[in-house]
């Protein structure tokens, strides 16, 4: 048996922290006006039955079927595809693509069935974007519904291979007392759609928003619940479409797909390195090719630098898709190691196509990218340049070396310019010219010869 008290506590709607009282001033995001009152059981248990432990080696593993979409970006992204009793999270700003890629799982997945929920959109309105996308597939059941009893209810009589919830900012449980989009209302629709999706051996995406500093909408809690989290990123004025796995339990964290939004829907992008530097003008000063590891996936990125005199008290120091205090901290070893006197200059550093360069190899390429713009020497003798750089001007080791250059030697390149102490323990691509270095000074000679 157990006694129920009911327990009343205010969370904020941003961020999901909660205090026993109300506060005009979230502490956890600084948001004023967010916090709303919330009714919890508080369930103390008297007695109940004891779970047996179980030693871990009588653990029987069993099959993990994977329901393989067909498009290989999707399907490497889940880590061979989707598993089923899995939910997965998908998020990002609005007008991304979200919805778009929901609605072509639909053409993915023919013939399994899939339970299309939308609780922004009627269901009219779903089918004209279906149409569009060539997705109007037999195999989708629609339901316009923001009610998740109904929803339970909709899931155990249609017995479907995956569900889309789109979105679970709308969703409405009855028994919980509070607005939907609430904390209380995510967690607990949530916590009772995954509980259904793992006993029918379904697969399940939420779909998500985000809020003003670019978190996931909603408690904390709801991350953890998921198996797998997805983020759509990218620029709206672009084309190209990043969708970024940052959680995964079944596959490999920190890889990403890419895609192309067109005007008949999502188009993978099975070779996005070359897609990322056909526009890039050869003998332009300022410019440098670099590898960047996404996961078990290695991209060739241009990376461009701006030096020009200030016209301000102090110089400015701009950056897109990379670091900006990494790129303070580079500028600081420029100028105390290498005598590139940079005080006096603007510095802006774009990585082109909307990418971000987060890893320290991008280092090396960033830096040289800086000293061509600054002595106007075009960078096209280095070729790619992969290392990252210490405080002390050392070109530091970079993991995963050999599929780096196999990914410059595919794509053309004939000279890579890497850490000498990588070099050791393979046989480097043919037809591509290796050049070791120790020091970022002897990089600078390269360029300037």
């Amino acid at each position: 048996m157990a006694k129920t008290k009911t327990k009343t506590r205010y969370r904020c709607q941003e961020c999901g922290y909660s205090s026993p009282k109300w506060l005009g001033k979230c502490p956890g995001c600084n948001f004023w006006d967010t916090m709303v009152e919330e009714k919890t059981a508080d369930r103390r248990h008297i007695s109940s039955q004891a779970a047996v432990p179980q030693p871990i080696d009588e653990v029987e593993i069993g099959e993990m079927p994977r329901i393989v979409t067909g498009s290989q970006e999707l399907d490497r992204l889940m880590g061979g595809g989707i598993m089923r009793g899995s939910i997965v999270l998908v998020a990002g700003d609005p007008g991304i693509g979200k919805s778009t890629l929901m609605t072509e799982l639909g053409r993915y997945l023919d013939p399994l069935t899939v339970l299309y929920v939308s609780g922004e959109e009627s269901a009219r309105q779903v089918k004209l974007r279906a149409q569009r996308l060539d997705a109007a597939t037999k195999n989708v059941l629609l339901l316009a519904e923001t009610d998740t009893e109904a929803i339970l209810g909709a899931m155990e009589d249609s017995l479907p291979d995956v569900i889309v919830i789109d979105s679970i900012q709308t969703m409405y449980d009855p028994v919980v007392s509070s607005a939907p989009g609430s904390v209380a209302q995510i967690r607990e629709s949530a916590a009772a759609l995954m509980q259904l999706t793992k006993k029918m051996n379904a697969a399940t995406f939420l779909v998500g928003h985000v809020t003003r500093s670019g978190s996931i909408a909603g408690p904390r809690v709801l991350e953890h619940l998921v198996d797998t989290v997805l983020y759509f990123e990218g620029d709206r004025n672009h084309g190209y479409r990043i969708l970024r796995a940052v959680k995964n339990r079944f596959g490999s964290t920190n890889e990403i797909g890419v895609f192309e939004m067109t005007g008949t829907g999502l188009k993978e992008v099975l070779n996005p390195s070359e897609i990322f530097l056909s526009e890039r003008q050869s003998g332009a000063t300022g410019s440098c090719v670099i590898c960047a590891m996404e996961g078990t996936r290695p991209l060739l990125m241009e990376v461009q630098a701006l030096v020009s005199p200030t016209s301000y008290g102090t110089p400015q120091r701009t950056s897109t898709g990379f670091d900006p205090k990494r790129l303070q901290l580079l500028l600081a070893v420029l100028e105390k190691r290498e005598g590139l006197a940079l005080s006096g200059y603007d510095v802006f550093l774009n990585v082109a196509g909307g990418m971000r360069a987060e890893e320290p190899a991008a280092d090396l390429g960033v830096a040289i990218a800086i000293a061509s713009s600054l002595h106007d020497i075009s960078a096209d003798r280095c070729g790619v340049l992969i290392g990252e750089i210490g405080l002390g001007g050392e070109v530091r080791g970079v993991s995963r070396l050999e599929m780096r250059l196999r990914e410059c030697a595919k794509l053309g390149f004939e000279t890579a310019v890497v850490p000498s102490r990588s070099l050791q323990g393979f046989s480097p691509p043919e037809n591509l010219r290796i050049a070791g270095a120790e020091t970022v000074s002897e990089v600078l000679e390269l360029l300037l010869r």
